[in-house]
């Protein structure tokens, strides 16, 4: 199997759809069957980032619609007040304004639409600013992608793989929180 390997449009997009649902459990399942359908790294990587792309062009005017109706509606003001104090808890441990490598590791350790965020609330702007939530995301991709092909290749099984990377993903950052406390 090589890197740029070609595959049907129905398993691109299969893979695709995996890789599109938000949350980051899609990973896991979206390298299992790209690699079962023949779909290489490159390939895989270069998905996960047209999602990452699609993404953002839907989250920005979700953003901005906020933003906007922010201080109009009382529901808005606290929803914005709670996403501000949110967003204040994330970056500050990193300083006033956090630069741009840390908030790509905002990005990889929370999720790109709070990478997204907090890259707005340091003054980064629409291209800047999905820059820096993509290559967080990414690099997250490429730890998730790379743990998954390696332990399936050490279980042979697709479904304990998916269940101990999807484990591992929403389990160790807690554990890791409540261990430095």
């Amino acid at each position: 199997m090589t890197a740029f390997s070609l595959a049907s449009n129905s398993s691109l997009w299969d893979v695709f759809l995996l890789f599109s649902i938000p949350v980051g459990g899609g990973i896991p399942a979206g390298v299992l069957l790209g690699q079962k359908q023949g779909l290489g790294w490159v390939t895989m990587m270069g998905l996960y980032l047209v999602s990452d792309i699609i993404m953002a062009i839907y989250f920005e005017p979700l953003l901005k619609l906020i933003i906007y109706l922010s201080d109009r509606f009382d529901f808005t003001r606290r929803f914005k007040a709670a996403f501000a104090t949110s967003t204040q808890k994330t970056i500050a441990k990193f300083g006033a304004k956090p630069g741009p490598w840390t908030l790509v590791m905002i990005a990889f350790g929370v999720d790109p639409m709070t990478g997204r965020a907090a890259a707005y609330a340091a003054g980064h702007g629409f291209f800047a600013g999905w820059a820096i939530a993509i290559a967080g995301d990414m690099i997250f991709f490429t730890v998730i992608m790379a743990s998954t092909i390696w332990l399936n290749g050490i279980f042979g099984n697709g479904t304990l793989t998916a269940v101990v990377i999807l484990i591992c993903m929403f389990g160790l950052p807690p554990l890791v929180q409540r261990f430095k406390k």
